[in-house]
Formats: C-alpha cells, sequence, structure tokens
C-alpha cells in the first residue's frame, strides 16, 4: 500500500462529516443512512491502512530540517485506532435512535464524523507536534457534542471542558518544545532522551506535560470536567468515556512515557515516583466518589476516572509488562464502559429515570438492558472469566514485578477499588432486579429497541469472548508491539 493512504482514514471522516452539513437531505432517514456509510468506510479505511499499513513515514507538511507534520502507524497506533474504529459504528446505531426527537442533528453527526477523524489522527500521528495538533483538533470537535442540548448546564459543562483541556494543554506544550529544541531524537515517536544537559529541567517539564495531557484521561486534580460532561447526550459521554477523549489521553501518555522522553531516562527518578503517586490517588479517589454518586451516569463517570487511572499507573510502571498491561485495560475497559453507558442511556431514554433510587424494579419491565449491565458490572469489577479481570490481573502482575514501595501500594489500591467497583457497578442492577418489598416504581419504562440493544449486546459478547479467550488479545498487543 502506498503511504499516501495514510491520509484517508484521518481526513475522510473529516470531509464527510462536513458534507453531511452541507446537503440538503430531504429526511433525517436519509441523512442517517449518509453518516452510517461515512462512519462504516472510515471504519474500514482504519482497519486496511492497520493491515497494509507500510512502515514507512508519510510527511506532509515540513517546516524545519528537524520539525514537520507526519503520520506513521505503528503498532501502538494501530491498538487505538482500530479500537476506535470498531466502536465507532455501534455508537452511530445507538445515536440514531436515541438522538431521533433531538434537535441539530445535521451540526451533532457533522461533529460527530469529524471527532472520528481527530481521533485517527492521534492515533497515527508520527511525532510529538503532529499529535499535539490532532490532539487539540479532537478537543475544538468534541466540544458542540458536550453543548448539544444548549441549555445553560450544557454550555457551562463544555466553558469546564474546554478550559480544562486548553489549560492542559499549555502545559504539555512546554515539554514539547522541549524536546523539539534540545532532543531532536526524542520528537520522534521510537526516540528517547539521551543524556539530557540538564536532567532537572527534563524532569519538571515531563511532569508538566503529563499532567497536561493527563487532563483528558481525567487525571487528578484535573478530573472535573468528567463528571460535569456527563450531561451530553448519552452517545457522545459514551464516546468521551471509552474512546475518544479519555482513551485520546492514556494514549497521548504512553506515547509520552515508552515513545518520546522513554523510561531509561525516566525510570527510577522523581517524575515516576510523583505521576505514579498521582494515579495511585486518582484510582482510590474515583472508586470512593462513584460510590457517593446516585446519579447513574455521573457514578459511571467518576468509575472511569478511577479505571482510566489503572491504565496511567500501568503506565508510569515503566516496563515492558506495564506497557502490556496498560494497552489491555484500554482495550478491555473500553469495550465495557461504552456498554455500560449505553444501557444508562438506555434507561434514561426508555423510563427518564435518571438516578440509581428510582431503578427499582426495572429490571422486570427492561430485563435485556439490566441483564447486558450486569455483565458489564460484573465485568468492571474484575469477575472471572470477563475480560477485566484479566486487564487488572496484568497490571498487578507488573507492579507485582517492580516489587517498589509505590507499586506494593498500587496493588493494594487496585484491590480496594475492585471492592468498591463492586459495590457502585453492581447495585445498580441489584435495584433493578431485586427491588425492596416496599419499593413502589410506578415509571412507564419498556425495553430499549433494536437499535440500542444490538451495540449493547455486540459489547457484552466481547465482554464476555476477551475474557474467555483473553490470551489472543494479549498475543495480538504483544505481536503488533514487537516486544
Amino acid at each position: 500500500m502506498n503511504n499516501i493512504f495514510l491520509l484517508v482514514p484521518v481526513f475522510l471522516p473529516i470531509i464527510l462529516g462536513i458534507t453531511s452539513f452541507l446537503i440538503p437531505f430531504k429526511n433525517q432517514k436519509a441523512h442517517n443512512l449518509f453518516i452510517a456509510i461515512s462512519i462504516i468506510i472510515s471504519s474500514i479505511s482504519v482497519w486496511y491502512s492497520a493491515i497494509q499499513a507500510p512502515d514507512s513515514t508519510l510527511v506532509i507538511l515540513t517546516f524545519t530540517d528537524t520539525l514537520d507534520f507526519a503520520l506513521k502507524f505503528d503498532g501502538a497506533g494501530k491498538i487505538f485506532a482500530c479500537l476506535s474504529a470498531t466502536l465507532w459504528p455501534l455508537t452511530a446505531l445507538y445515536a440514531f435512535d436515541y438522538m431521533k426527537h433531538e434537535k441539530h442533528l445535521k451540526m451533532f453527526y457533522c461533529f460527530f464524523t469529524m471527532s472520528f477523524g481527530a481521533t485517527m489522527g492521534i492515533a497515527m500521528a508520527a511525532n510529538m507536534l503532529t499529535m499535539y495538533l490532532f490532539y487539540e483538533l479532537l478537543t475544538l470537535f468534541t466540544i458542540p457534542l458536550v453543548m448539544h442540548g444548549m441549555e445553560h448546564i450544557h454550555k457551562k459543562a463544555a466553558r469546564k471542558y474546554m478550559a480544562f483541556s486548553i489549560g492542559g494543554a499549555a502545559f504539555a506544550f512546554t515539554g514539547i518544545v522541549y524536546l523539539i529544541v534540545n532532543n531532536a531524537n526524542s520528537f520522534v515517536f521510537g526516540g528517547h532522551i539521551v543524556n539530557p544537559e540538564d536532567p532537572t529541567v527534563a524532569v519538571i517539564l515531563f511532569i508538566f506535560t503529563f499532567m497536561g495531557l493527563g487532563v483528558k484521561a481525567a487525571v487528578f486534580p484535573l478530573h472535573s470536567w468528567l463528571p460535569s460532561a456527563s450531561v451530553a447526550p448519552t452517545p457522545v459521554t459514551a464516546l468521551l468515556h471509552a474512546v475518544a477523549v479519555v482513551k485520546a489521553g492514556a494514549f497521548a501518555l504512553i506515547r509520552l512515557v515508552y515513545y518520546s522522553f522513554g523510561t531509561e531516562f525516566l525510570k527510577g527518578t522523581v517524575a515516576q515516583d510523583i505521576t505514579m503517586a498521582i494515579c495511585i490517588f486518582t484510582i482510590l479517589y474515583g472508586s470512593v466518589n462513584a460510590l457517593k454518586q446516585p446519579h447513574f451516569k455521573r457514578r459511571l463517570a467518576y468509575s472511569t476516572i478511577s479505571n482510566l487511572s489503572y491504565i496511567t499507573f500501568a503506565v508510569t510502571l515503566m516496563s515492558r509488562a506495564g506497557l502490556i498491561a496498560a494497552f489491555c485495560h484500554l482495550l478491555f475497559h473500553s469495550v465495557i464502559k461504552i456498554g455500560a453507558f449505553f444501557c444508562a442511556g438506555s434507561v434514561l431514554h426508555n423510563s427518564k429515570e435518571e438516578y440509581i433510587s428510582r431503578l427499582e424494579g426495572l429490571g422486570k419491565k427492561m430485563p435485556l438492558t439490566f441483564g447486558f449491565f450486569a455483565i458489564f458490572a460484573l465485568g468492571l469489577t474484575g469477575i472471572p472469566p470477563l475480560c477485566g479481570f484479566f486487564s487488572k490481573w496484568y497490571i498487578s502482575l507488573a507492579s507485582a514485578e517492580e516489587a517498589s514501595a509505590l507499586a506494593i501500594i498500587g496493588v493494594i489500591v487496585l484491590l480496594i477499588s475492585a471492592f468498591l467497583t463492586a459495590i457502585y457497578m453492581l447495585s445498580p442492577a441489584i435495584k433493578a432486579f431485586f427491588p425492596a418489598k416496599d419499593s413502589t416504581n410506578d415509571c412507564k419504562a419498556k425495553e430499549a429497541n433494536w437499535r440500542m440493544l444490538v451495540p449493547i449486546g455486540i459489547c457484552a459478547v466481547l465482554c464476555v469472548l476477551m475474557g474467555i479467550f483473553a490470551q489472543a488479545p494479549v498475543n495480538l498487543i504483544e505481536g503488533v508491539l514487537g516486544i
């Protein structure tokens, strides 16, 4: 395959998204068909590129001898891109039913489709500058999705998301400039810092960059935008929490640690200790706050904060095992969490109930939705043979290999978090299927239709199969990464 084809997965969704907004469709059905075809074609182009991509770099623009805007599809990028390309069409199908009574749908699907392209740009970036540009483009494309409802609460959430994202980008930019100016070799992914002139400055700027990119990964204390953004429509929150934004943040941190600054320089420094401690605290903080949340989607939002830090904690172990564990949880958590959000959105859409206390007895009216949610709850808790168990197991093994004080504390926190996860994830399903004797819930709920249930069911099946055959995706990750 000619490497010029690398442009297609990135720019085709952006072009099609803009086109969908400009074409005067006769009705919403025709518009949805265009969006569906656009997403499917874009997804196919991603998978084709991942399979056929040459091991070469496509330079789009050259700024200086060492600075360019370029694409390259390496192993890490393939994992992230193919995950997104698999879950995006499912989200689109779900959105066709969930959003059918909403306004401004042309604008919604325009940015929904363009966000796909920006996410592919992050996955396929050949260097820090290219990734940074697409990282910011993703922020701009997703802000309108967060504020879609156009009420005060939506605009407030969008402003908060924008402020945190742009502020984080400013922090991250300092480290990127440092890499460009002082360590040109580490600017391109795969190069590492070698003997920096001032190690202290390099460590400080790494921490700045880690926290800046960590905004999208909801690292404490830069996390509060994520629960606020749960006011967005469920197809948006599903993407924010499972694929596009937060996983882009986790992926960017993987790039920063393993493919840019390099573990040879970072491991054993105060930079590793500080970032690992922050991630460990975020795991516990997110779990505790999820337990306290009475609102269904906000509970899942705080759960995302906790589970994202499972990934970033594995990243800060700065080992081969840590990298594999990080990608395992990035993959498995995406499938579980997007399914859980689909279920929460189905409940909201078909029963109008938002609070967990109001779910009493809804299991009889929505048995498939809550049955699938129970699978996701067990998977996120880490109950074998579901896939969530194995990614947490690999993170624990990677931590045990390090045998440092912080790594051992991390394992203990993982166990505590698993216990809290069991409580806050299983309680909605228990309330739905086993209501209290004196409970009275007369809401007129009904089961979701096939456009919602098919994506939920596919995610549930994947959760089970990737657990039963867990070694297959682990082997695939190892093979694709070449480690």
